[in-house]
């Protein structure tokens, strides 16, 4: 049975001539873009790097502790299309822990951002696995030991098939039992309320919107490409916006 998460709607949006996601530092003026084919291969890397080279398997409880960007999307995608249940952190969450709320199984991985890392160092169990994600286009220049550049390693592996009878869209996605198909139904409904149509370019300030509901899951489900902007300045916001040709801004 097909998942109702839209992990597989990047195939539908590959032939746009404009990228799927677009990630903007407004005070550094670094861009990243990515397209649909693009985001669809790192996101089939992920899932050959949780498969193949960590070994886990649907039902893997996967932490994720990163901010709004593209690797972000191709972690979460490349994870849910092979099974994985996800718990993404907001990225102003603190105080975290490897243990499930109220319970005592320890995820199997942790992916988490080097400037967020501390809350990680003194509650990490040995044997799980542990990679540390940038947001910039090169290889981390330190990586604590125990811990892996998520940039370097995903390149050691294929794509993972994604399309396995054993996904199924009432597993769950989350540890809190919510199913693919479930979070599929509030993305789009997320999607309806933001009035987001197929080709609408989606403006997110990422300081004021970190849950993948909203800047992924959501334009994903209605074909729209999203722009996700780190430290905006609001005077400028609407230079942005042309120049971005935004269609709808969050």
């Amino acid at each position: 049975m097909e998942t109702a998460l839209p992990v597989r709607s990047v195939t539908g949006l590959a032939e746009r001539d404009r990228p799927l996601i677009t990630c903007l530092d407004h005070r550094t003026g670094v861009r990243q873009d990515l397209t649909a084919a693009e985001l669809g291969e790192w996101s089939a890397r992920v899932a050959g790097l949780l498969r193949d080279g960590c070994g886990l398997t649907p039902g893997s409880r996967v932490a994720v502790l990163l901010p709004p960007h593209w690797r972000t999307a191709a972690v979460l995608l490349g994870a849910w299309s092979v099974g994985m249940t996800v718990s993404f952190r907001p990225w102003a969450t603190a105080g975290l822990s490897v243990l499930e709320p109220g319970g005592d199984r320890p995820y199997d991985g942790v992916l988490v951002t080097p400037e967020r890392l501390d809350d990680w160092l003194e509650d990490v169990p040995e044997g799980l696995h542990r990679y540390l994600v940038g947001t910039g286009p090169e290889p981390l220049a330190e990586v604590p030991a125990g811990w892996l550049d998520w940039s370097v390693e995903v390149l050691r592996h294929g794509a993972a098939p994604t399309d396995r009878p054993m996904l199924h869209a009432g597993d769950a996605a989350s540890p809190d039992g919510t199913s693919y198909a479930e979070w599929g139904s509030v993305a789009k409904v997320v999607a309806e309320q933001l009035d987001l149509r197929v080709g609408d370019r989606l403006l997110v300030d990422v300081t004021e919107h970190d849950q993948p509901l909203k800047w992924l899951l959501a334009p994903l489900s209605a074909g729209a490409s999203v722009v996700l902007c780190t430290n905006l300045d609001p005077e400028h916001r609407d230079a942005v916006v042309a120049a971005e040709q935004i269609t709808r801004v969050l």
